[in-house]
């Protein structure tokens, strides 16, 4: 991630760029709805919160101070957002009077003529759904955003610790879930 084309974009951008606002939409914007995606295991969620940072981003990105990578802090705020989310959700599937129905619709265009593929990334996504959230998160950022701890540390604000605790009750967890399968 180059941390100095960010500054120059993010310059750009306070000094009324719009250009260089979707040249870092466009940059991150995967990354944050994949991150996101993870975690809430649906792709319209991921979609809505994707947005949310996006909306985020240019509101707030004059707050930035490049004290850490750029893409430190937008990881912090897609974090924050999707657990925001999830805890929104909850609520309203516990106050909901719905029959559920239509909560497991998700769109699976990204992943074509393959049905092998389809039903290991569904078998993944059910396994990472039954661990808890804490766990999911490193366990994603680590494995399938490639992050060190170091710079899991700097977006969530946890201890490394703390981190490689909950990335090895996670490990456990999902090799149990999956000999559970098997």
């Amino acid at each position: 991630m180059d941390s100095v084309e960010d500054k120059r974009l993010v310059d750009e951008f306070l000094n009324g760029s719009e250009i260089a606002f979707k040249k870092l939409v466009d940059k991150y914007s995967k990354k944050i709805y994949w991150h996101a995606r993870g975690m809430l295991n649906n792709h319209f969620d991921a979609d809505e919160v994707t947005q949310e940072v996006i909306i985020v981003l240019y509101k707030k990105l004059n707050t930035f101070n490049f004290n850490s990578n750029l893409y430190t802090w937008i990881y912090r705020v897609t974090s924050t957002r999707t657990l925001n989310y999830i805890r929104k959700k909850k609520v309203k599937e516990f106050f909901s009077i719905s029959d559920g129905k239509f909560d497991n619709i998700a769109s699976e265009n990204d992943i074509q003529n393959s049905f092998e593929k389809i039903d290991e990334v569904r078998r993944i996504e059910k396994v990472l759904q039954k661990i808890p959230v804490k766990q999911r998160e490193v366990f994603i950022m680590k494995n399938f955003d490639e992050l060190t701890y170091k710079e899991i540390s700097e977006i969530t604000g946890k201890s490394i610790g703390g981190l490689k605790a909950n990335y090895f009750h996670a490990l456990r967890r999902i090799t149990e879930l999956i000999n559970e399968e098997s």
